[in-house]
């Protein structure tokens, strides 16, 4: 049965994914877009939207109704009003239409980091999923894990022969990174999944769990070389943060410069699994997995050159 889909958020990573499986399943989708994107991808199933979500009430009337919504938005840079605006206020807008449209699934990604909300924008996030689940609108929320584009932003230093970056000794975090279009088949699925109504689903990628020095180990036996670590304490994330919080006072700049920081920190110190709160630890165990592309596939793409990333936000180094 064909359905007629609003993806917000359609233009970016996982979005774009998400309306390609709707299409390939012969949905008819809406794709909300940013102003200042460009969009290549036609269909005759496709309807493309351009529309600055954050501003209330300005795109609705031109939308007929939609019978589900998935939602891929998300902070491009995790600035503290950034993140007000998108991950809360531009999903309540979305919210809005949901309740006007009596939608039978609102699909929202969210991001397993939420587990402990120490920055803006996880706190937006929640707030938002909170909205979300009091609203009466049958929902889905996931909470996805570490994505390849954000474990791929060294890449390209790797291969001119500079070093591979750490923190700590390189086992501090660990992840299990899953695909864009696996992450996508996953949030199309739940769109008519029954046992998905009303819960909040954490999933990666196959196991097991990968540490950043093991990163550095699969991209040496891939290249066939070895690969130069080097570690740097991410206390030093926390040092910048600091002295540019006094500065934060009078400059939005600087506050989101600070928070970017923190955000630094927070990926340096803590694994994208699934938190314990009975033994008070990140378990790759009990993490649920979904897809079948792996990590090594990802990188042997990048490296051979048959496949592209445009990191953007997600490149550190």
């Amino acid at each position: 049965m064909t359905t007629r889909v609003l993806v917000a958020g359609a233009s970016g990573y996982i979005g774009r994914h998400v309306v390609m499986e709707l299409l390939r399943r012969e949905h008819e989708v809406v794709a909300l877009l940013r102003r200042d994107t460009t969009w290549d991808l036609n269909h005759p199933n496709l309807e493309t939207v351009r529309v600055e979500l954050t501003e209330p009430g300005a795109w609705t009337g031109a939308i007929q109704p939609c019978s589900a919504i998935v939602s891929c938005l998300a902070s491009r840079t995790g600035g503290v009003e950034d993140a007000r605006r998108v991950e809360f206020d531009a999903n309540s807008e979305l919210l809005k239409a949901a309740v006007s449209w009596q939608v039978s699934r609102f699909v929202l990604l969210s991001a397993i980091c939420v587990q402990k909300p120490r920055l803006a924008f996880q706190r937006e996030k929640l707030r938002f999923e909170g909205a979300l689940q009091s609203s009466g609108v049958p929902w889905t929320i996931v909470r996805a894990t570490a994505f390849f584009k954000s474990l791929s932003g060294q890449i390209e230093r790797v291969l001119s022969g500079k070093p591979f970056f750490v923190f700590g000794d390189g086992t501090l975090t660990a992840c299990k990174p899953i695909a864009e279009e696996d992450l996508a088949a996953y949030l199309v699925d739940r769109l008519r999944d029954p046992a998905a109504a009303g819960v909040i689903l954490p999933v990666g990628g196959p196991g097991p769990a990968i540490t950043p020095r093991e990163q550095a180990a699969l991209l040496a036996r891939l290249l066939g070389k070895p690969v130069p670590v080097r570690a740097l304490p991410p206390g030093l994330f926390l040092l910048f943060a600091a002295v540019l919080k006094p500065l934060g006072f009078f400059s939005s700049r600087l506050r989101d410069r600070e928070e970017f920081f923190r955000i630094a920190h927070f990926y340096a110190t803590e694994s994208m699994l699934l938190w314990s709160e009975e033994s008070q630890q990140y378990r790759a165990d009990l993490t649920p997995e979904a897809g079948s592309k792996g990590l090594e596939d990802c990188y042997r793409g990048l490296i051979d050159g048959d496949a592209t990333h445009d990191l953007g936000e997600h490149k550190l180094f």
